[in-house]
C-alpha cells in the first residue's frame, strides 16, 4: 500500500527575532504517523507570506516589503524521507542583509509529499498533501506600533444557539501585533458559568499583519434553548485600555415566539368577544 501523504509538521507557527547583518538557525519538524504504512518521502520550499481580505485568507504567492525574508531563507536538506512513527527537523538558515529594514518580516516553510520518492512498489501517490510553517520574524529596529479596535459586537437577541460574536481588529504599523479575546457567559437567572473564561474554551489570541484590518469571529455554544444569557466579550491590544462589550442575550426560538403571538392573539380575539357580547347584551337591554 502505498503512503497516504499525511504528516505532522511543527511548529505550525514561530515568532523569531532577526538582527541586521547576522544569520539566525532554526528548524521545523516532520512526523510520519504511526500509523504510516511505509516512509514519508517530502520536499520542501520557501514562500513569501501574506494575507488577503479581512477574513485573513493566507497569499503565499504575492511579494511585498514585509515578505523579504522568502529570499533570505535557505534549507539544508530541502527533501528527505520519514520512517513511520519517527520525526525529522528539517534545518534552515537565515541570513539577514545589512541593509534589513526594522520591522515585521514573513515567510513560510512549506513541506509537502514528494512524488517522485513517494511510491512504493511502482505505484504512484494519488495524492499531495502541503503544510506551511509560518514564521513571524522582528528585525531588530525602530518599529511602529499603531492601530486599533474598530469593533467589538455582541447581539442582544438570539433565535437560537451558538451566539456569533465579532470584532474588527487594524494594523496601521509595521510590525505584527497581537490581539487578545476573552469571553465569558453566564446564565442570567442562576448565575452558572456556560463558557469558562480559560485558554481553552474563552481566551483566544490573533495576529494582526502590518497595514491589515482583521475581522475576528467566535461563537459561545452549549446555550439553553430559551433563555437569557450575560455575555461578555474584552479585547485587549496595543497595551491600550481594553474594548469591553457585555450584554444580557435574549434567546427566544422561533416556535416560543409563534406561541406568543398565538397566545396574544388569541387573548385579543378574547377580549374583542367579551366587548362584543356585552355591547350586544347592552343594545338588547336598551331595546327592551
Amino acid at each position: 500500500m502505498e503512503n497516504n501523504g499525511t504528516f505532522t509538521l511543527m511548529p505550525m507557527s514561530q515568532q523569531i527575532s532577526l538582527t541586521a547583518g547576522e544569520t539566525y538557525e532554526g528548524s521545523i519538524t516532520v512526523v510520519n504517523p504511526a500509523d504510516a504504512t511505509e516512509d514519508f518521502a517530502y520536499k520542501t520550499k520557501v514562500t513569501p507570506y501574506g494575507v488577503v481580505g479581512e477574513d485573513y485568507k493566507a497569499d503565499l504567492l504575492s511579494t511585498s516589503k514585509y515578505t523579504a525574508m522568502s529570499e533570505w531563507i535557505k534549507i539544508e536538506e530541502p527533501t528527505g524521507k520519514v520512517k513511520p512513527n519517527e520525526s525529522k527537523k528539517i534545518h534552515f538558515k537565515i541570513k539577514v542583509p545589512k541593509d534589513a529594514p526594522a520591522g515585521g518580516q514573513y515567510a513560510t516553510i512549506a513541506v509537502s509529499s514528494d512524488q517522485s520518492n513517494n511510491a512504493s512498489s511502482g505505484v504512484a501517490v494519488q495524492n499531495v498533501f502541503e503544510m506551511a510553517s509560518i514564521i513571524y520574524a522582528t528585525v531588530a529596529g525602530e518599529t511602529k506600533h499603531e492601530g486599533e479596535i474598530l469593533d467589538n459586537y455582541v447581539p442582544s437577541f438570539v433565535l437560537s444557539g451558538p451566539v456569533k460574536l465579532t470584532a474588527s481588529v487594524s494594523n496601521n504599523g509595521n510590525i505584527h501585533e497581537t490581539a487578545t479575546v476573552v469571553i465569558t457567559a453566564s446564565d442570567f437567572f442562576t448565575g452558572n458559568v456556560i463558557l469558562p473564561n480559560d485558554e481553552v474554551d474563552g481566551q483566544f489570541s490573533e495576529i494582526i499583519m502590518p497595514d491589515t484590518t482583521r475581522y475576528i469571529e467566535r461563537e459561545v455554544s452549549n446555550l439553553p434553548a430559551l433563555g437569557v444569557v450575560k455575555v461578555s466579550q474584552t479585547i485587549y491590544y496595543q497595551g491600550k485600555d481594553p474594548s469591553i462589550v457585555e450584554k444580557n442575550i435574549i434567546i427566544c426560538p422561533v416556535w416560543f415566539l409563534l406561541l406568543v403571538i398565538l397566545t396574544i392573539i388569541a387573548i385579543i380575539s378574547a377580549i374583542v368577544f367579551i366587548i362584543r357580547k356585552h355591547l350586544r347584551r347592552k343594545k338588547a337591554a336598551s331595546a327592551l
